[in-house]
């Protein structure tokens, strides 16, 4: 019979999310649309919170955005790494981990919410990080997407919490790419 401690030890940074009622330290932006981009970094702006745009618009663009809302470059981090919402969080979750972040605010499309939640609660939660989400409305440009995308980008955040891959790396290419980014 397993004992409680025992149990508690690999979930202990999941239980930890539930019960951090702790402001946000960080906004993390899920590239894809600008209009996301935007809004991050308003809200970066008038929380003086630093933000990380993941995947978001070209440098140029994104840039002379922050300056137009009027943050300080210093607040702003751009990263492009990640080619879908899985690696949004893998490439980052560690290097959040290890500034001392335990709490996120993300920022993604209405019709991406979701999905990213899903994904971002067990990758990021795997490092003890709490997300808090924000959508934005995507009006006649949401795609509605499936629940077989959602429910494998779920099994390759599991994956990658457990084994450090993704499972679409293991998996031939022909049976996942329906559910993939």
């Amino acid at each position: 019979m397993l004992s409680w401690a025992s149990i508690s030890g690999p979930i202990n940074p999941f239980i930890q999310t539930l019960f951090n009622n702790k402001s946000p330290q960080v906004i993390l932006v899920l590239g894809g649309d600008v209009q996301r981009e935007k809004l991050g970094l308003e809200i970066a702006n008038e929380l003086k919170l630093p933000i990380i745009i993941s995947g978001g618009s070209n440098p140029e663009y994104s840039e002379w955005l922050a300056k137009e809302i009027g943050i300080k470059a210093n607040q702003v981090r751009r990263d492009y790494r990640a080619k879908d919402t899985l690696g949004n969080f893998t490439f980052l979750v560690d290097e959040l981990s290890l500034e001392g972040v335990n709490h996120a605010l993300l920022i993604t499309s209405e019709d991406h919410i979701d999905r990213a939640m899903t994904i971002g609660n067990v990758v990021a939660g795997s490092r003890g990080i709490r997300l808090t989400s924000i959508s934005v409305p995507c009006k006649s440009l949401c795609k509605e997407e499936s629940n077989r995308k959602q429910y494998f980008d779920f099994i390759r955040a599991i994956t990658w919490v457990i084994f450090g891959k993704d499972v679409k790396t293991i998996v031939p290419q022909r049976l996942n790419h329906n559910f993939i980014d």
